[in-house]
């Protein structure tokens, strides 16, 4: 065995040994943001920041000049030597065990390198002090280096840290904060924004009932919480009447058929449940068939109850269609594909009561006048419908109490406030919120917003427990936000790794926010700097065409297809095809990934090409110099699908 698949093999058990070690601590380190006198605390993934010139740190801290800190511990299994190297501006000083390893001013994407030290066995305490530039973006990118692992960033996995007071009271007006924005209470309570949730919208009203069963929209208003726990949808009737409104606002919605026409058609339930394996629906649905189920996931036994006879169908074709801020995804299903996924659900669904939709034209007209005045319309749009109910403007309601209406510990027997699922620990976080001024939520960041929404869309549920897929922390840096935007959207429908029978799900609602979270979450501005082509690209393209090929290269077309031509060599799964590269990655991930690709997944089948000292195989390209010799694979890259052919 050489001595590059040993260290191969060193680096990956290293990465697992450490991993271990760092999972008896909490991940990530305690971000500490100060502007303007007030600081806010949370827990980073690393020590990574991009704020734009004008824009708040966090959303808790005001826009402008802000100081951060980061504290926590890195994990290393064995003593070992290590540099540390950081691209900022500002000012940065990072101290590892009481010692100042790197300080200094920084100049844009010039990196500085710190000093070498060694980390002692476990835990070494880990301080680095931020200071924002006077005028222009804020962003810091830390990295590190020894003569094992190449320049990267410090592995998520072995950064720890220790939890404090402060740090758990931010964590709970963060929480308040979101519960605010998903279970839109602005809409009731009137306040100024800027969170993108605040214009999250709620199902559509228009031809609902066209798309949904008399009965379940009666049950499902009466108490929605008994059909699906944990929704923001509240509970609106109370009382002995309670029942009746429900019927009432039910037959009305039931009449609003608009013009909405289905075509039944009979799907193969066996292709469906291939399909619900395929597409992973267990990442966020319990199995139909029932089973164990979790309580996080929602269930589908009431489907057959919930939807027209039809529309579960053109439901999977666009959930988006009539709620944009919906969870449920699109995953571009055909008229087929989606007829069978609804015979296989309807398969295994509870049936549906046989009760039909009221036709009292009192019942209905009563249904419409609660509609209009108890506030459903604040949420749900309905064209041609007023809106006769208001509720007090956000700063009219008590600072620091919220102990009434909505948020009430028990709501009381003549209360006309809606009951909302609130956990205990959710009224803490809302009143946590509310002891703040609340300015949060006319401030946003996507990093922020990344780390909320890739939580409630199960992004984790995907990427890292299904073989094929990135694992989450892979995607954090490595693709243009352009290019992400666009995938997340549905937009961009080319499919990287088509050997997978899987597919992207599209969020259109979330995804330019998710987009360009991925890339400032690491440090990376929320569009893709500049890569201008350096005078001699023509020479480097060529160079790196023979670097490609199999002929005095890397042979990267025995596995990577190169446009309309495919890969040469392929045992088990293709790679991603080369000509869309340069379109999607960024550059720095690129050049760490060429440079040694285990060391940023050791998982990866991708070969290691480069000695310690960085020199390429091929002295008689480029000299063997490593840099150029990727710059000039870069350059072959940049030429897309204009790539010539590689031999």
């Amino acid at each position: 065995m050489t001595f590059r698949r040993l260290a191969i093999f060193a680096l990956a058990a290293f990465t697992s040994a450490v991993l271990r070690l760092a999972a008896e601590n909490p991940a990530g380190l305690v971000a500490t943001f100060g502007a303007g006198g007030v600081t806010d605390q949370v827990v980073a993934d690393n020590v990574w920041l991009y704020v734009p010139a004008g824009q708040p740190a966090t959303p808790f801290v005001a826009p402008g000049a802000f100081t951060a800190t980061w504290r926590g511990q890195v994990t290393a299994e064995l003593r070992a030597d290590f540099t540390f190297h950081a691209e900022f501006s500002g000012d940065l000083k990072l101290t590892i065990n009481d010692t100042v390893v790197l300080e200094g001013k920084g100049e844009g994407d010039k990196t500085v390198t710190g000093k070498s030290i060694r980390l002692n066995k476990g835990a070494n305490n880990l301080v680095a002090e931020f200071k924002s530039p006077e005028a222009g973006d804020a962003f810091i990118r830390l990295y590190w280096s020894n003569k094992e692992t190449p320049y990267n960033p410090i592995p998520l996995g072995i950064l720890t840290h220790t939890e404090n007071d402060d740090l758990k009271k931010s964590l709970l007006a963060h929480r308040g904060r979101d519960l605010f924005a998903e279970h839109r209470c602005i809409r009731c309570h009137a306040s100024a924004g800027g969170m993108p949730e605040l214009a999250a919208d709620a199902p559509a009203f228009n031809g609902i009932g066209g798309r949904r069963n008399f009965d379940w929209l009666a049950r499902w208003i009466a108490d929605p919480h008994a059909l699906r726990p944990g929704t923001p949808m509240p509970q609106v009737f109370a009382g002995a009447d309670a029942k009746d409104k429900a019927e009432a606002v039910a037959a009305y919605l039931a009449s609003l058929k608009g013009e909405a026409k289905f075509e039944a058609k009979a799907g193969d339930a066996e292709v469906g449940k291939a399909l619900f394996e395929k597409l992973h629906c267990v990442a966020c649905h319990n199995q139909p068939e029932g089973g164990d189920a979790d309580a996080k996931k929602i269930a589908q036994k009431q489907v057959k109850a919930k939807f027209a006879p039809g529309a579960m169908a053109a439901f999977l074709q666009k959930p988006s269609e009539h709620y944009a801020w919906i969870r449920m995804p699109n995953f571009r299903l055909s008229a087929d594909e989606a007829g069978a996924l609804a015979a296989y659900l309807d398969a295994n669904a509870d049936a549906p009561t046989d009760r039909p939709a009221p036709t009292d034209a009192a019942l209905i007209e009563k249904g419409k006048g609660l509609v209009q005045s108890v506030g459903c319309l604040n949420c749900h749009t309905l064209e041609g419908s007023k809106n006769e109910f208001a509720g007090k403007a956000l700063a009219d309601l008590a600072a620091g109490r919220w102990t009434a209406g909505c948020v009430a510990d028990q709501p009381a027997a003549d209360s006309k406030a809606p009951h909302y699922s609130f956990s205990d620990d959710d009224r803490a976080a809302l009143r946590a919120f509310a002891a703040t001024d609340r300015g949060a939520l006319t401030r946003h960041t996507a990093a922020d917003f990344l780390a909320r929404q890739s939580e409630r869309l199960n992004c984790r549920e995907c990427h890292g427990k299904f073989d094929g897929f990135p694992t989450y922390e892979l995607l954090l840096g490595k693709l243009r936000p352009e290019y992400a935007a666009g995938f997340i959207a549905g937009t961009d429908t080319w499919k990287p790794r088509p050997w997978l029978d899987a597919r992207m799900p599209n969020f259109p609602a979330y995804a330019e926010h998710l987009g360009t979270g991925l890339a400032m979450i690491a440090g990376l501005p929320p569009k893709t700097a500049v890569d201008p082509a350096p005078a001699d690209t023509a020479d480097l393209a060529k160079a790196g065409q023979k670097l490609v090929s199999a002929n005095g290269g890397f042979a990267c077309i025995s596995c990577h297809p190169v446009g309309a031509m495919g890969a040469t060599q392929v045992f088990e799964a293709p790679g991603i095809n080369l000509a869309h590269s340069f379109g999607r990655i960024q550059n720095s991930y690129f050049r760490r990934w060429l440079r040694a690709p285990t060391s940023v997944d050791p998982a990866t089948k991708m070969p290691t090409y480069f000695d310690e000292e960085g020199k390429s195989p091929f002295p008689d390209v480029l000299g063997g110099d490593g840099k150029k010799t990727i710059g000039a694979v870069w350059e072959y890259l940049r030429l897309g699908e204009q790539m010539p052919r590689p031999e």
